[in-house]
C-alpha cells in the first residue's frame, strides 16, 4: 500500500477511535453522582428518556423520507451520468455516511446531555468535562467517516474500475460528497424548522404570555423545544459540515487531477494530497485538547475559543513540512498558473487563518461583551420594533469583513495555485474542523442540560453553573455558524471551478454581456431569497400550530399553570416531526432541481451565472441572518444578567420577540443557505458531462 494512502486511513482511523474513546467516557459518567435523591434521579431519567425518544423519533421518520429520495436520485445519476452506476453507488455512499454522522451526533448528545446536567452538581469543570468529550465524539467520529469514506471509495474505483484516468476517478468521487450534501440540506431544513417551531412556540407563549421561565416544566412545549436543540444543532449541523468537508475536498480532487493527469503524474503523493490534508487537521485537533480547561464560569468561552485558536495555529505549522513533502519540486499546471509546494501551503494558510478571523469577526458581532449587541439591548428599552431594527442592521453590518476576507482568500488562493488554489483554501479553512465541530455540539448539549436541570428541579445553584455553560455555547455557536458560511463560500466556488473544468467552459464564455450569463446571475441572486421565504413562513406555519397546542393545553388542562396537572408533552413533539417534514421537501426540490432544469434545458453558461449568483448573494444574506438571529438571541441574554430591568420588564419582553423572530434567522434558514450553494453547485460538477454533452436543449430548439 502507498504510504499516503496508509497515512489518510490511518488518521481516519484514529479519529474514529478517539471519538469511541469520549464516548466511553461520557457513557461512564453516572447520572446517580449527581442527583440529590431518588426521586431527582427519576426526573432526570424520565425527562432525558423523552427528549432522546422524541429525537430518534424524528430522525427515524426523516430518514424514511429521505431514504425514497435518495434511491430516486440515484437513478437519475444512474440514467444520465457518464459512469453513472459507479457514480450512484458513490453517491449511496455518501448519503448513507452522512446518515451515520448524525445518528452518531444524536446518540451521543441525548445520553450527555443528562450526565453534563447531572455532573454540575459535582463540579462547573466536571460538567464542562461531559458537555465538551459529548462534542468530541461528534467532531472527531464525523470528521473520521468523512475521511475513511473518502479513501475507501477511492481505493473502490481504483481497483474495481480500471483503465479509468484520474479525472474520471475524481468526477466518480464527487457522488460521494453529492450523497453527503444531499441528506445535509434535508437534515439541515427539516431539522430547522423543528427546533424553531417548538422553540417559538414554548418562547411566545410560555415566557412572554404566561410569565413563565424557560424550560419551565409546566409548559407543554418544553420537551419538543429540547428535542429541537438536537435535531437541528447536532444532526443537521454535522450532515452539514460532512458535506463541506466532502465536498471541498472532492473539489480540491477533481481540479487537482486535471493538471495532475496533463503532466502524466504518477505520484499518489500529489493526487491525493487535499484528503492528507483533512488527515493533518485531525492530529492538530487532537493536540489541541489538552489545553482546553474551565474551571471557573467566566472562563468557559475562553477555553472553548482557545481550542480553536490553538488547532489552528498547530495545523499552519504543521502544513508546511507535510506540503515539502508530498509535493517536493513537482509542479504541474492549472490553466495558466504553475502549480508547486509553495503555492499550495500559501492557499491552504490563507483559508486556515481566513476561517479563524470570520468566526473572531462572528464572535464580535454576536457577543453580548461587545458594543454591537448591547448596543441591541439598549435599543430594546424602547420597544420590540427598535430592537428588531437594531438588529437587522447589525447583521447586514457583520456581512462586509467576512466577505473581504472570503475575497482575499479567493485572490491569493488563485494567484498562487490557480483553481486548485481556490479549492485548498476552502479545504484549509475546514482543517480543524474536528474541533470546530466539537464546539459547535457541546452548545446544544449543554443548552439540553440547563433545560433539564430546570425541569428536574435541580436548584438554582445547578442551573446557574449549566447557565454558565449554555452562554458559552451561545457565542461559539455562533462562531460556527460564521465558520460554516465561509467554508460553504470557498466550498462552492471550488465546486464551481471544478464544474467549470470539466465541462470545459472557457473564460470568455462567462462575458457580463453575454445575455445567457446574465440571466444566470439573475436567477441565482434570486434564489437564496425564494429558498429563505420558504423556510421562514415553514417555521411560521408549525410555530402557529405549536403556539394554538399551547394556548389549549394552559387552557384546558386542570392546574397545568399550578404545577399540579401534567403538560401533554407528546402531542408538541409530534406536531413538531409532522411539520418539519412535510415543509422541508418544498424548499429541497427547489435547491436540487434548479441545476437540473438550468442545466439541461438552458445550457452551462447559464448555469455557471445561477451558481455564481446564488454564491454572491447567498453568502452574504446567511451571514447576515445568522449574526442577526445570534445578536437578538444575547441581547436577550445580557438582558437576563439584570441591565435594563431583567427578566420580566418590559424590555426583556421586547427583546424575547426579538429573539424569536431571530430563531429562524439563525437556526433555519441562514444555516441551510450553506447548503444551498454548496448542493447546487456539486449537482452541477456530478452532472457537468451530461449538461455539456445535452444540455442548452430549450436554447438550441429556438436557434
Amino acid at each position: 500500500m502507498n504510504l499516503v494512502v496508509g497515512l489518510i486511513g490511518g488518521l481516519g482511523l484514529l479519529a474514529l477511535i478517539l471519538a469511541l474513546f469520549f464516548r466511553q467516557r461520557v457513557l461512564a459518567v453516572k447520572i446517580e453522582d449527581g442527583a440529590a435523591n431518588p426521586e431527582e434521579l427519576a426526573r432526570l431519567k424520565e425527562i432525558s428518556s423523552a427528549i432522546a425518544e422524541g429525537a430518534m423519533a424524528f430522525l427515524s421518520r426523516e430518514y424514511r423520507v429521505l431514504a425514497i429520495f435518495m434511491a430516486l436520485f440515484a437513478v437519475v445519476i444512474f440514467a444520465t451520468v457518464q459512469h453513472g452506476l459507479e457514480t450512484a453507488v458513490a453517491f449511496l455512499i455518501g448519503a448513507g455516511t452522512s446518515v451515520a454522522a448524525g445518528y452518531i451526533g444524536m446518540r451521543i448528545a441525548t445520553v450527555g446531555n443528562v450526565r453534563t446536567a447531572s455532573a454540575a452538581r459535582v463540579s462547573l469543570q466536571k460538567s464542562f468535562s461531559v458537555a465538551f468529550e459529548s462534542g468530541a465524539v461528534m467532531g472527531f467520529g464525523l470528521t473520521g467517516l468523512a475521511v475513511i469514506g473518502l479513501i475507501l471509495v477511492w481505493l473502490g474505483i481504483d481497483a474495481f474500475i480500471p483503465g479509468l484516468t484520474a479525472e474520471q476517478q475524481m468526477e466518480i468521487l464527487s457522488g460521494f460528497g453529492l450523497g453527503g450534501s444531499a441528506v445535509a440540506l434535508f437534515g439541515r431544513v427539516g431539522g430547522g424548522i423543528y427546533t424553531k417551531a417548538a422553540d417559538v412556540g414554548a418562547d411566545l407563549v410560555g415566557k412572554v404570555e404566561a410569565g413563565i421561565p424557560e424550560d419551565d416544566p409546566r409548559n407543554p412545549a418544553v420537551i419538543a423545544d429540547n428535542v429541537g436543540d438536537n435535531v437541528g444543532d447536532i444532526a443537521g449541523m454535522g450532515a452539514d459540515l460532512f458535506g463541506s468537508v466532502a465536498e471541498s475536498t472532492c473539489a480540491a480532487l477533481v481540479i487537482g487531477a486535471v493538471g495532475y493527469q496533463a503532466t502524466g503524474g504518477t505520484d499518489l503523493n500529489i493526487l491525493l494530497f487535499p484528503m492528507l490534508v483533512n488527515g493533518v487537521g485531525i492530529v492538530a485537533s487532537i493536540l489541541a485538547l489538552p489545553f482546553v480547561r474551565a474551571t471557573q464560569e467566566d472562563k468557559v468561552e475562553a477555553a472553548l475559543k482557545n481550542a480553536l485558536i490553538i488547532s489552528t495555529f498547530i495545523m499552519l505549522v504543521a502544513l508546511y513540512p507535510i506540503t515539502m513533502w508530498a509535493f517536493g519540486s513537482n509542479t504541474f499546471m492549472v490553466g495558466d498558473v504553475s502549480v508547486g509546494a509553495m503555492g499550495v501551503f500559501i492557499a491552504l494558510a490563507v483559508g486556515l487563518v481566513a476561517g479563524l478571523a470570520i468566526g473572531l469577526v462572528t464572535e464580535f458581532y454576536t457577543s453580548h461583551r461587545y458594543k454591537p449587541v448591547r448596543e441591541v439591548a439598549d435599543a430594546s428599552k424602547t420597544g420590540a420594533a427598535t430592537n428588531i431594527i437594531y438588529g437587522l442592521a447589525l447583521g447586514y453590518n457583520s456581512a462586509v469583513i467576512p466577505m473581504l476576507l472570503i475575497a482575499i482568500s479567493v485572490v491569493i488562493g488563485y494567484t498562487f495555485a490557480g483553481m486548485y488554489g481556490i479549492a485548498l483554501t476552502a479545504i484549509g479553512m475546514l482543517g480543524t474542523i474536528a474541533v470546530g465541530l466539537t464546539i459547535d455540539a457541546y452548545g446544544p448539549t449543554s443548552d439540553n442540560a440547563g433545560g433539564i436541570a430546570e425541569m428536574a428541579q435541580m436548584g438554582k445553584d445547578i442551573r446557574t453553573r449549566t447557565d454558565a455553560l449554555d452562554a458559552a455555547g451561545n457565542t461559539t455557536a455562533a462562531i460556527g455558524k460564521g465558520f460554516a458560511i465561509g467554508s460553504a463560500a470557498l466550498t462552492s466556488l471550488a465546486l464551481t471551478s471544478a464544474f467549470l473544468t470539466r465541462a470545459q467552459v472557457k473564460g470568455a464564455d462567462l462575458a457580463i454581456t453575454d445575455a445567457n450569463v446574465l440571466a444566470g446571475l439573475l436567477v441565482g441572486g434570486a434564489l437564496p431569497f425564494a429558498f429563505s421565504a420558504m423556510t421562514m413562513k415553514s417555521v411560521g406555519k408549525a410555530a402557529f400550530a405549536m403556539i394554538e397546542e399551547v394556548r389549549r393545553q394552559f387552557r384546558t388542562i386542570p392546574g397545568l399553570m399550578e404545577g399540579t396537572g401534567k403538560a401533554d408533552y407528546a402531542k408538541c413533539v409530534d406536531i413538531s416531526t409532522a411539520a418539519s417534514i412535510r415543509e422541508m421537501i418544498a424548499p429541497g426540490l427547489l435547491v436540487i432541481l434548479t441545476p437540473l432544469l438550468v442545466g439541461f434545458l438552458f445550457g452551462v453558461q447559464m448555469l455557471a451565472g445561477v451558481l455564481i449568483g446564488s454564491l454572491v448573494v447567498g453568502v452574504m444574506l446567511a451571514i447576515s441572518m445568522a449574526n442577526s438571529g445570534g445578536a437578538w438571541d444575547n441581547a436577550k441574554k445580557y438582558i437576563e444578567t439584570g441591565v435594563h430591568g431583567g427578566k420580566g420588564s418590559d424590555t426583556h419582553k421586547a427583546a424575547v420577540v426579538g429573539d424569536t423572530v431571530g430563531d429562524p434567522f439563525k437556526d433555519t434558514s441562514g444555516p441551510a443557505l450553506n447548503i444551498l450553494i454548496k448542493l447546487m453547485a456539486i449537482i452541477s460538477l456530478v452532472f457537468a458531462g451530461a449538461f455539456a454533452a445535452n444540455g442548452g436543449i430549450l436554447l438550441k430548439m429556438f436557434k
